[in-house]
């Protein structure tokens, strides 16, 4: 029996008044296996945020359930950390003060919080800027210190909003190999949410194609490809044929979402 990190299990979402309300997610559920990596995808405004939100505990559901290792999730927890798409440092700490913040509120050793800090900055390639201040650091350098103060809370999953959105592309390029070595290194439990379909089949162990709003599960493609890996997987004809069968699902929801907002601007003309 394959073993499951996550269940979301009939989870529905919607904002606003009951005479105006507007359904999110709608009897979603979702698997999330421990140990592997899970890709979200789905077209724009589908409701994703929404769901890591649900996911972190920092929203409840309306109806349904998620659970982690059996547990209900009814609040955030340093077991479930997540990346965001827009930076969160401190600005007017160090990158080390940064990284090491949660555990020394938290109470833990201030010593060894300090020492695990540091070998985590030393791990993705910023132990020379422990001193350093957000301002000082490039994009790519900030997400990488984003995902050592993550780490060192070492959480049982990671969830990662489109965490690398808005870098240049040769940086988001070397993030996403960065990334991808972090995660074959621990194989730590990940949800992660993208919009870029390469960047989904390279890092994706299950690939989780999203519907149009209100957001239900379209299809799981398990992405059957060997690691470690590098960017050369994306030219073989099996990442290719991962490819061809997600951006037609995607095309299908988005086309859905065009029709959607047709009507709904001749019903508010009438």
């Amino acid at each position: 029996m394959v073993q499951s990190a996550l269940e979301i299990n009939e989870v529905s979402k919607g904002f606003g008044p009951s005479w105006a309300r507007e359904e999110i997610i709608t009897k979603f559920s979702l698997s999330v296996q421990a140990g592997k990596l899970t890709v979200l995808v789905g077209p724009s405004g589908c409701g994703k945020s929404t769901l890591v939100n649900l996911v972190a505990g920092f929203d409840s559901p309306d109806s349904g359930e998620i659970s982690m290792d059996g547990a209900r999730i009814t609040e955030p927890s340093h077991e479930r950390m997540v990346v965001f798409q827009e930076t969160a440092l401190i600005p007017w700490q160090t990158t080390i003060q940064n990284v090491t913040f949660g555990p020394i509120m938290r109470g833990e050793d201030k010593k060894a919080v300090e020492s695990q800090g540091q070998e985590l900055l030393n791990k993705v390639g910023l132990g020379e800027f422990k001193e350093k201040f957000p301002i000082q650091l490039s994009g790519g350098m900030q997400r990488r210190a984003e995902l050592a103060r993550a780490m060192i809370n070492n959480p049982q999953m990671m969830i990662m909003d489109e965490p690398f959105r808005g870098l240049d592309a040769m940086s988001r390029e070397l993030m996403q190999e960065f990334f991808v070595r972090l995660f074959e290194e621990n194989r730590r439990t990940n949800l992660f949410v993208t919009s870029e379909i390469d960047e989904a089949i390279f890092l994706a162990d299950h690939l989780v194609v999203l519907s149009n709003r209100p957001t239900s599960v379209r299809t799981v493609i398990d992405i059957d490809l060997p690691r470690p890996r590098s960017f050369d997987i994306l030219n073989t004809p099996e990442a290719n044929e991962y490819k061809r069968e997600a951006m037609e699902l995607l095309h299908e929801e988005a086309m859905k979402s065009f029709h959607r907002a047709d009507t709904e601007q001749v019903s508010a003309a009438e």
